[in-house]
């Protein structure tokens, strides 16, 4: 683990996914003991996995928190649990969602009619169903865990929901450091897209994250992928213009007759790109299309986006 600084330490696990590893924070409670942030993926064998991880720490984990749904982060939920006896703490919205995704609320007809009706093929979608089967087997989320709010404090780290990358995303501030989850990251930007049963404007709630991110102005926020942010409000503004671009490159896309998100994700991302980052470019496409929209810059016309 490497000490990021005194009270909060980091770990990282290496993931099979389109980005190549994810964090695991440690924070030093006011007890002597340890509130571990994120758990990555669920894995066959959590006691060699997490033993090494567990043993240096030193000191008992008494909590683990869950910033948001996504495989990466609730995925080793269950298995920390069973490990060490600690509760899971988790955002009440993430957990409704959560249910939705990876547990028994999960509709696969309802997946795949959402990809359908943004025009990817049905080959595609089908794949997709079959990918997302294989990938809920490594998820290990936690049912029934404590439940978080907006203003809740877990050892002395409030709790705030910043949507927009999951729509029931949370994070821990104290002082003048912010736990982030992907709610910021460096050098990359975290997806912002849109799927089924989602919250209707992901980048207009993404908009309102940055801003809130500006108005806190931590001195640093710990993120779970990449570098730590040394100037989150400035990073905030700098993703925040990369939107901004990416929604214009969007309408210009638009050429006058109704194209699909799988349509216009096609014109702003490589064609080549496999299966499940095929998936986040069109819901990527889909959020700034829906954005325009709001902004009454595009509108929507026989299932398609057209320039208003």
């Amino acid at each position: 683990m490497d000490e990021l600084e005194p009270g909060i330490r980091r770990a990282t696990f290496r993931l099979p996914l389109g980005i190549d590893h994810v964090h695991v924070y440690a924070l030093r409670s006011s007890t002597g003991g340890v509130t571990l942030v994120d758990t990555g993926l669920g894995s066959r064998d959590p006691e060699a996995r997490w033993r090494p991880l567990l043993d240096e720490l030193g000191a008992p984990v008494e909590r683990i928190v869950v910033t948001h749904l996504h495989p990466d982060h609730v995925g080793g939920a269950a298995d920390v649990a069973a490990l060490t006896g600690a509760p899971v703490y988790q955002g009440r919205e993430d957990y409704a969602i959560c249910l939705r995704a990876w547990g028994p609320l999960w509709d696969p007809e309802l997946f795949a009619g959402h990809w359908r009706a943004n025009g990817m093929p049905e080959s595609e979608v089908a794949a997709l169903n079959e990918d997302s089967a294989r990938l809920g087997a490594a998820v290990h989320w936690q049912p029934d865990p404590e439940l978080l709010d907006p203003g809740d404090e877990v050892d002395g780290w409030r709790v705030e929901v910043l949507r927009g990358h999951a729509d029931g995303h949370i994070v821990l501030v104290r002082d003048d450091v912010l736990i982030a989850g992907d709610t910021i990251l460096d050098p990359i930007t975290p997806a912002i897209g849109l799927y089924s049963n989602g919250r209707p404007d992901p980048l207009g709630d993404y908009f309102e994250t940055l801003r809130r991110i500006e108005e806190l102005d931590p001195r640093v926020a710990y993120a779970g992928h990449g570098v730590p942010i040394e100037r989150p409000a400035e990073r905030a503004r700098t993703i925040a213009a990369h939107h901004r671009e990416r929604l214009d490159r969007a309408l210009a896309v638009l050429d006058g007759r109704p194209l699909s998100a799988y349509d216009v994700a096609g014109s702003l991302f490589r064609a080549d790109l496999p299966l499940q980052q095929r998936r986040f470019a069109v819901a990527e496409a889909l959020a700034h299309l829906v954005r325009l929209v709001g902004e009454g810059r595009a509108a929507r016309v026989d299932g398609g986006f057209v320039a208003a």
